[in-house]
């Protein structure tokens, strides 16, 4: 029922014989799934060290080829969408359409990545004087290190393989402890599709030896991580020291900005749809809602109604439509937050506490009259709390929605061409939606601004940290 879990270094799979493991447990109820092998430094090593010598014959290889590849990488996670996405319920806990849905969702961002890498171009500059040939090319970096997060351990890892790889880079990826089997599976797609050995690395262990000795690395010229914004700086300022190229996609605070004149219904049964997806635990998960004066009461009954009413359980039932959160930690941290609000003069509209015995599970949780001092208005909650704050004005809800560091999704709801133009533009965020979300797709850049991060996965910028510019000027 659970895979096998290996380390993926030179085109080898290393399992757990005779070496430092850790367990992997199911987040809904607890049970021990297997055990995950862990890297030693020397391994560490031997996956740099392939992942160098592959470069010398990678970066050659055509964009035809490496696009006819990543197309049968896709073809096969299409083929094995269920069985991955089976194993990722079990140690991720999210619902199984939710997984499988990942899964097939990481298989359309490879085939993009697999056309747009064909249309990598440079230029030809016209020259100042006869004879003269002035040519800017674009090239592969080298190597890539790449940090993928828990909470889409498929999806997140595969925007960077599949970006790295269709730029012709190598790629050695420390992948998510808590939740490993969807990487593993990856692994064997690369394996199966015929990628050059030591293209594609994959590594666990202890997170802060296995990032320092990569970044350090002489032979990892591009850092690529995704996760919470404290440990993005320490890389940054790592990655720095060693000057390499580096994206990063850290957290959000996502304000939603509703309007007297949103469409409430619609607006309600999406942001409750986002909000407990994947438990909250999403970086560009709605958890601010400034709701406008004269729709504040009537918004704020509906979206506690709507949150009451989702099912939460083992992502392996029917019709669940939330699972648990991924570990004890996680749900402490979340209830903290309910605790904190509440202690400052917030009200508790519905959720706020543990469901069940078993498991960590959160009931989805709606505050109202949060106060701007409270932790969970400053903190990044991910999990599945929604703060519910009252505004007049745009400029009060612009004020508030731009108070934060922060700045990677934001929602708005209006019916107002006027409104949606003029908060659009005032957003500090790397992503706004206005009346829907639609953030997902592989042709549009992914990424924040402020402490949120630098760079883009998605659209035609996700090449950009793996290629280097070269001018080439002759006469």
């Amino acid at each position: 029922m659970y895979p096998d879990l290996s380390l993926y270094i030179a085109g080898r799979f290393i399992g757990v014989e005779g070496r430092r493991t850790q367990a992997v447990h199911d987040p809904a109820t607890l049970q021990p799934l297997g055990r995950l092998p862990w890297a030693e430094p020397e391994d560490v090593d031997a996956a740099v060290q392939a992942a160098h010598a592959a470069f010398a014959g990678w970066r050659r290889v055509s964009p035809v080829e490496r696009s006819e590849l990543l197309r049968r990488v896709a073809a096969l996670a299409r083929e094995r969408a269920q069985a991955i996405g089976h194993a990722m319920t079990l140690d991720n806990g999210k619902p199984l359409a939710d997984a499988v849905a990942e899964v097939l969702n990481a298989a359309e961002h490879v085939e993009w990545h697999a056309e747009e890498g064909r249309r990598i171009y440079g230029r030809v500059v016209p020259a100042r004087q006869p004879g003269v040939r002035q040519l800017v090319v674009r090239e592969p970096v080298g190597v890539c290190a790449a940090f993928s997060p828990w909470n889409f351990p498929f999806g997140q890892a595969m925007k960077k393989a599949a970006a790295a790889i269709a730029a012709g880079c190598p790629i050695v990826l420390k992948g998510p402890e808590e939740s490993p089997s969807a990487l593993g599976a990856m692994a064997q797609l690369f394996h199966d599709a015929g990628l050059p050995a030591g293209v594609f690395n994959l590594l666990w262990g202890v997170p802060a030896d296995i990032s320092r000795q990569l970044i350090e690395a002489p032979e990892v010229r591009v850092l690529s991580f995704t996760g919470s914004v404290p440990v993005g700086r320490q890389l940054a300022a790592l990655a720095g020291q060693h000057m390499k190229r580096m994206t990063m996609e850290l957290g959000g605070h996502a304000p939603v900005l509703v309007f007297d004149d949103a469409d409430v219904d619609a607006a309600v049964a999406l942001l409750a749809r986002l909000k407990t997806r994947n438990a909250g635990q999403v970086c560009v998960s709605p958890s601010r809602f400034y709701v406008q004066s004269g729709i504040h009461d009537r918004f704020a009954a509906a979206l506690a109604d709507a949150l009451a009413g989702v099912k939460v359980g083992h992502g392996l039932e029917g019709g669940v439509q939330m699972g648990p959160l991924i570990h004890e930690r996680r749900f402490q941290a979340v209830q903290a937050l309910v605790e904190d609000a509440c202690a400052a003069g917030a009200e508790l509209l519905t959720g706020g506490s543990r469901i069940g015995a078993q498991g960590h599970f959160h009931a989805p949780t709606l505050l109202a009259q949060v106060p701007a001092r409270a932790r969970l208005m400053q903190e990044e909650p991910f999990g599945p709390i929604a703060a519910l704050v009252r505004f007049d004005t745009v400029e009060e809800a612009l004020a508030q929605a731009n108070a934060l560091p922060f700045g990677l999704a934001s929602y708005v709801f209006t019916r107002s061409l006027q409104t949606a133009t003029r908060v659009g533009d005032g957003l500090e965020a790397g992503m706004v939606n206005i009346n829907h979300s639609g953030m997902a797709h592989p042709e549009l850049p992914f990424g924040g601004i402020k402490d949120s991060g630098f760079g883009s996965e998605g659209g035609t910028e996700s090449f950009d940290a793996f290629l280097s510019t070269k001018l080439i000027t002759q006469i």
